[in-house]
């Protein structure tokens, strides 16, 4: 292309500081360096993370930045030694990166990579600890190594899944993140099986994923529990098969589950980030073998708390990140399984606006109608 090895200038949705309003800037960015790869981003989606990050209450959270980590695009180009990728590819940026050479990697045992982390967790490129992009020489930092609300981005090779042409970018911009995650921590994570009695908490898109998860895992009962009532019926058409509002009890919610379920749930998900849920989780669950996933991320400096003899008699409590997919080789998968029809993804999508709407969207996912909602980058 044109563009190559050149300094693009393009609009990107810039974070100040915290709790500031998003502000749409020409942003320069830089060509990608040796192992790097500079993406033309053409639909975001808003995540709970990125509010999460722009509210100042996560450590790693650095200003000014550009968030944003759920999106696909097409290869604009690469920088030396990248093989994986060539320009005119489709893909999803991947915030969990997959090297096949690190000690995570190598284990079999996790999805985890520690290759770039080390610069990712600091909003740089992980070759020079530099960022790639700037505003009149200031420098604006990089995010989950992935950046998205930007109309290009550059992103290190390990950390993006070259995908199907074939596939919607406006859809599966949507297995960048809280897709996968429900799905996989069902199927990875839990690995649960057919007949079992499985709770959720939390049904927002994460929820809802692990809902879906368990419906094809052949879950006989899916209970999901939510403070908003409103979200029942959606929750339906994900294969919930019954609803608890914990505010129409007396009772703590882990007792009600554990009476209506004569004992207990064999799986939990917690999918809000709250530590007190967290426990509920946990204590919901069939002594001698229910096991909890906390999917949801909890406030920096948070803490959970449970009676040692709730593990001690059988109990297991785990987590997940990204589901337990391999993002490289895992994310190409799942499109495939969306372009079969058996995952959903254009369910999700509630909500369609432009990179310029922005702030709008962040307030349309904090009022609660809200699933998903998919950014064009056309400002």
């Amino acid at each position: 292309m044109a563009t190559q090895g050149q300094v693009i200038t393009c609009k990107a949705a810039v974070a100040w500081e915290p709790n500031k309003p998003l502000s749409i800037e020409d942003v320069q960015v830089a060509p990608p360096q040796a192992g790097e790869v500079r993406v033309k981003i053409l639909y975001t989606a808003l995540c709970h993370t990125d509010a999460y990050t722009w509210s100042g209450k996560d450590p790693e959270g650095l200003f000014p930045c550009i968030l944003g980590h759920e999106a696909a695009g097409i290869v604009e180009s690469v920088g030396e030694g990248v093989t994986n990728v060539q320009p005119g590819d489709h893909v999803i940026p991947c915030y969990q990166a997959e090297c096949g050479e690190c000690k995570f990697c190598k284990s079999g045992k996790t999805n985890l990579c520690g290759k770039v982390r080390s610069a990712t967790g600091v909003g740089v490129m992980l070759s020079d600890r530099k960022s790639r992009f700037s505003i009149n020489g200031k420098t604006i930092y990089h995010f989950m190594g992935t950046s998205t609300f930007s109309q290009y981005t550059v992103v290190h090779d390990v950390s993006v899944a070259k995908i199907d042409p074939a596939a919607p970018l406006d859809k599966v911009c949507l297995l960048g993140c809280g897709v996968p995650t429900g799905l996989g921590a069902v199927w990875n994570t839990a690995k649960v099986e057919p007949g079992s009695i499985v709770a959720v908490f939390g049904l927002g898109t994460v929820g809802l994923a692990v809902a879906e998860g368990a419906k094809s895992a052949g879950a006989s009962r899916i209970i999901g529990i939510d403070i908003d009532s409103k979200k029942f019926d959606t929750a339906k058409n994900f294969g919930v098969t019954e609803f608890i509002n914990p505010k129409e009890h007396d009772k703590p919610i882990q007792q009600v589950i554990v009476d209506l379920t004569d004992g207990g749930v064999d799986y939990s998900f917690e999918c809000i980030g709250n530590v007190s849920v967290m426990r509920a989780a946990l204590e919901c669950c069939h002594k001698g073998w229910g096991t909890s996933v906390i999917v949801g991320v909890a406030a920096s400096g948070q803490e959970i708390s449970t009676r040692p003899f709730q593990l001690v008699t059988g109990r297991v409590w785990k987590g997940t990140a990204f589901g337990g997919f391999k993002s490289r080789s895992q994310v190409p998968w799942l499109v495939e399984k969306y372009l079969k029809k058996e995952i959903k993804v254009d369910e999700y999508i509630t909500h369609n606006l432009t990179l310029g709407e922005i702030n709008k969207a962040f307030d349309l996912m904090h009022e609660g109608g809200c699933l998903r909602c998919v950014l064009s980058t056309d400002a």
